[in-house]
């Protein structure tokens, strides 16, 4: 939403390699607080997933944000955790145990409702939208093969990951330049946000939950998103959610429900290995 806003003052380019920068910044300056090493990461895989989750996910998203409804591209943005779901099973043997396919069935469901595919507008911001949730989805792939090899400090990953995406959008921004941005209040207060809060915080957050969950169980959390997306596109934008969408959001609720309920029980009981397995199981036969 503070993307969308700001966008009304700035190229698409140009915003996305300005917060870029600005968010490198300050997470250099938090490994330096906390004293942390400089020195890189793996340079293939740190390059692999810069590549994907900041270079084509931020360049996608900005471009489809910048000719799409923010509510729209919120939602479609997170049909990332379907992808994720298969390239998992694909490439790293995870797959759905029990009553976790009720949870994802609920999800697909609403994200279906919410998304509408039978009136989309703007179907290049779409296709745009889609694409950016299958590259975060391959890098999120990538993340989770890197830590079967290597053990990797989560904001060092981050800070280099960015830093290396970066570059090709900083490149395009100069190449595309025709003026801007506008300094304005909304524009200031658009930045902000995105570096600290949906940059610098978020990244860290979700290359930590890659470290601790299941691939399949850290994509179906972000499915909160989009509904956040949707209520916050409405009270800010005036972007007004039908029945049908509500309806979708309730799915989602409800899947995400399912899934903490079922970790909390596992958690208060644990009589067995079992209770303590992820929403995604490895495949061993």
């Amino acid at each position: 939403m503070a993307t969308k806003v700001a966008l009304g003052y700035s190229q698409p380019m140009t915003f996305a390699a300005l917060r870029l920068v600005l968010t490198v910044l300050c997470l250099f300056l938090m490994m330096i607080v906390t004293r942390r090493s400089l020195r890189p990461p793996p340079l293939g895989w740190t390059t692999a997933i810069g590549l994907l989750q900041t270079t084509a996910f931020v360049g996608l998203v900005m471009v489809a944000l910048h000719s799409g409804g923010a509510g729209k591209v919120a939602v479609l943005t997170y049909t990332m955790p379907f992808w994720l779901l298969l390239l998992a099973w694909a490439f790293l043997g995870e797959r759905l145990h029990g009553v976790q396919w009720l949870a994802v069935t609920l999800a697909f469901a609403g994200l279906v409702l919410v998304v509408a595919p039978w009136q989309l507008s703007g179907v290049t911001s779409s296709v745009l939208t889609i694409a950016g949730g299958l590259v975060w989805a391959a890098s999120a792939l990538v993340v989770k093969l890197m830590q079967r090899k290597h053990h990797v400090d989560v904001l060092s990953l981050t800070t280099w990951q960015m830093t290396i995406g970066m570059v090709p959008l900083i490149v395009i921004a100069v190449l595309t330049y025709s003026g801007g941005p506008e300094w304005t209040t909304g524009f200031i207060w658009g930045l902000a946000y995105t570096v600290i809060l949906a940059n610098a915080v978020a990244w860290v957050l979700w290359l930590y939950a890659l470290r601790t969950l299941s691939a399949g169980a850290a994509g179906l959390g972000t499915l909160a998103i989009p509904v956040v997306g949707v209520l916050a596109a409405w009270l800010q934008l005036g972007e007004v959610p039908t029945l049908v969408e509500g309806i979708g959001m309730v799915f989602i609720v409800g899947a995400l429900g399912i899934v903490s309920a079922r970790g909390l029980l596992a958690g208060r009981r644990r009589p067995s290995p079992a209770d303590e397995e992820p929403l995604v199981q490895p495949v061993t036969d």
